[in-house]
């Protein structure tokens, strides 16, 4: 993909020194078909993709049942390091995607239980610092802990990617106050990661003021993918929208939306009456 001239960068997503119109970044695991994916990806208007380098063939990419059904003049790929348990592992695995042709971007992913897939942040920060020496653009997937975030902004991430429930759980937001609290913490993009099941919670995920959203199963999983692709779509730029505009404050009794100045007078209504009459 062609990075998008810098005078015309206003309201697209940075990242490093990557530029987006769209604020969806999607997986490209677990669809029924590499049709539907396919399909479904281009429903959703994303323009960044993530491939785990461990489940792909980077010797055949054209034969690989992901790369193979990529048009990847349109697509920015963005290569994680999905199955990692050590810093040492995920470093191993981002050098040999970007080796095998893969940009510096990376999405790193350093899991320390098995169970919740939640993170190990101290083997993410370390990886995180080793990999931003070598040159990488490094997107960590992280917790919903501020002060995680903002060691990963301080090690040089380009983004932080908190999750909003555990990974494949389509729960949504449970913490949105952390969320909010991660956002004013860092000054580098805030991309929601992981958790997202319906187009509600992507577009509440945008209302809180992040800067994207990654999903994979939340669109892979659903009776329809392509179909959540596309809502998926509308309402993340719903969302973004919602937020720019700027929501009423939240009140405890009622407000009349009509002004209560120059109303019609009772009198008056009776004499329009009359004159019907």
């Amino acid at each position: 993909m062609t990075l998008i001239a810098a005078s015309t960068q206003e309201g697209l997503l940075k990242i490093g020194s990557y530029a987006f119109r769209s604020r969806l970044i999607l997986g490209t695991g677990k669809y029924p078909s590499p049709e539907v994916m396919r399909d479904a990806l281009e429903a959703s208007g994303a323009e960044l993709i993530t491939v785990a380098v461990r489940r792909v063939d980077l010797k055949n990419p054209d034969k690989d049942p992901v790369l193979g059904h990529l048009d990847l003049k349109r697509y920015t790929l963005l290569p994680n390091t999905a199955g990692c348990y050590t810093a040492e592992d995920a470093i191993r695995v981002a050098r040999l995607g970007r080796a095998a042709g893969f940009s510096n971007l990376i999405k790193l992913e350093v899991i320390g239980d098995a169970k919740t897939l939640l993170p190990d942040t101290q083997q993410l920060l370390e990886a995180t610092r080793d990999l931003v020496k070598e040159g990488f653009i490094v997107m960590p997937y992280t917790n919903d802990d501020p002060i995680t975030a903002k060691k990963l902004a301080e090690a040089g991430a380009a983004c932080v990617m908190p999750l909003a429930a555990p990974i494949g759980s389509g729960q949504g937001i449970l913490n949105p106050l952390n969320i909010r609290f991660i956002r004013e913490a860092v000054k580098i993009p805030v991309i929601v990661d992981a958790g997202v099941g319906t187009a509600s919670d992507a577009a509440a995920a945008m209302e809180l003021g992040v800067d994207g959203v990654l999903m994979n199963t939340g669109i892979a999983g659903a009776q329809d993918p392509v179909a959540m692709a596309r809502a998926m779509r509308l309402a993340v730029e719903a969302g973004r929208l919602a937020y720019l505009a700027g929501r009423i404050p939240k009140k405890e009794y009622a407000s009349a939306s009509s002004p209560e100045t120059g109303k019609i007078g009772t009198s008056t209504l009776r004499q329009a009456q009359g004159e019907r009459e």
